[in-house]
């Protein structure tokens, strides 16, 4: 007579598909298969979240992996145990009834063990005359071996998940400590960049961060955290490229914050004054210059806001207004492409000028970035030079000083930039046409407002 092989749970116990498939897949096992059970089950613990299980049920697990006296477990053998419930239940170290009932069918659910039982549930072996085994109802152990390279997998896939999670945790722990060192240093020392608007930033990104985050969300952060830790070192790169030595800082005869601009009259052609206010040792970096544009001291007179950047520091040459520039571009959102393509249009020193004027009007101008793109566009044709820009920013500027008396009144030519009476040196004349085209434009503003 042929023996069945019980497939399906006693009393009110469901059958899944899924329950099915797994004795489908044990059934076309090859025969000599054989797997070490305590390596199976070491994988099978490494994986069990993936798997579902409890650690309650890995506890009647190895339980029951105990109950077969095989070290090595083979499809070829009998991997069918039939513990009582008493005998599982202190082998689990004394876990109630209930308990390991409930532990049972999570491992039953997870595909780990198979139900082979009798018609009246209870778990046995029958055994022939001559003593062997002939049937058996208990737990059958055959998904360890058939499933064990899944298993296998599973824990290798753990493994690199953990260890992924290790090395986006230790990124995590440097950008942090890097961040927050560099803006604290940076002021501490004084440098100009926008550390405020980064330390919100970096609150900003670590406010995202959950209590116990998962690989995934720790790698988005780490990637805001690096675009923020390139914009706070190309600030630095650029700062510390510029910077004056300290043995040169304490010359004050080029430093050029002052608050009465209408003293000075410096519209001129060339930089020499400039070069020699310029410490030893330094020069001009080899690049195009605009010629054509105001001097050094007159910029940041019309622009005095980038001053503020320097923080106290002299700014005794164009290298030193460059140095600013490179931390005045990124806050405006100007791409390093764009700023090399004004650069090879305007010059050095004509595009570190645009800039510091750009600056100047910040609030006014929406889109910093195509505001500029379209002076370079116009500077090509010839239709744009830096003068009239610092002129008409200059002239703002007295007006907003004498409280409007401009107005009325024609600016005198000694209080313009480079038409003082007497200049020895090449300037820049303002024609009488243009001063009564400005005078006539800020008269019918005068009138509009009225």
């Amino acid at each position: 007579m042929q023996t069945h092989i019980a497939t399906t749970p006693f009393g009110r116990r469901t059958m899944s598909l899924a329950q099915l498939a797994q004795q489908s897949i044990g059934r076309s096992a090859p025969k000599d298969t054989a797997v070490h059970k305590w390596q199976v089950f070491q994988h099978i613990r490494e994986a069990r979240d993936r798997l579902g299980a409890t650690d309650r049920a890995l506890t009647i697990l190895n339980a029951l992996l105990s109950f077969h006296p095989e070290t090595t477990l083979s499809a070829r053998g009998g991997l069918v145990v039939w513990p009582s419930n008493d005998q599982l239940a202190a082998r689990a170290n004394g876990m109630p009834a209930t308990t390991l009932r409930r532990h049972l069918a999570n491992l039953v659910e997870c595909g780990l063990i198979i139900r082979r039982d009798s018609p009246n549930g209870k778990r046995f072996a029958r055994k022939g005359r001559g003593g062997d085994i002939e049937q058996v109802y208990g737990f059958d152990l055959s998904p360890i071996v058939t499933r064990a390279d899944a298993f296998k997998d599973m824990a290798e896939a753990v493994q690199a998940d953990k260890r992924a999670r290790q090395v986006a945790r230790e990124q995590l722990t440097l950008l942090r400590r890097d961040i927050v060192k560099t803006i604290t240093a940076a002021r501490a020392e004084g440098a100009p960049g926008p550390w405020e608007i980064a330390q919100h930033r970096y609150h900003a990104i670590i406010s995202q961060l959950p209590r116990q985050p998962c690989g995934e969300v720790i790698e988005a952060i780490c990637a805001d955290l690096r675009h923020l830790w390139d914009d706070i070192r190309t600030s630095l790169e650029n700062f510390t490229q510029s910077r004056i030595p300290a043995a040169n800082e304490s010359h004050s005869g080029g430093h050029l914050k002052e608050s009465n601009p209408e003293s000075h009259s410096e519209f001129q052609k060339d930089d020499s004054r400039d070069e020699q206010n310029a410490p030893s040792g330094e020069t001009t970096p080899p690049v195009a210059q605009d010629r054509q544009g105001p001097s050094l001291s007159t910029v940041i007179k019309a622009c005095p806001a980038i001053i503020d950047l320097a923080q106290g520091r002299a700014i005794q040459n164009w290298r030193d207004l460059l140095g600013l520039a490179g931390v005045v571009r990124p806050m405006l959102g100007i791409s390093p492409k764009l700023w090399e393509e004004t650069c090879a249009t305007l010059g050095a020193q004509g595009a570190a000028t645009v800039l510091a004027a750009i600056y100047e009007r910040s609030g006014e101008i929406s889109n910093p970035g195509g505001y500029l793109r379209n002076l370079t566009q116009r500077a090509v044709t010839g239709e744009f030079s830096t003068t009239p820009m610092v002129l008409a920013l200059f002239t703002a500027k007295l007006r907003k000083d004498r409280g409007g008396e401009y107005l009325q009144h024609p600016i005198p030519t000694t209080e313009l930039p480079g038409i003082a009476g007497g200049h020895s040196r090449p300037s820049i004349t303002v024609s009488a046409a243009l001063q009564q085209k400005l005078k006539s434009g800020a008269t019918r503003r005068a009138w509009s407002r009225r």
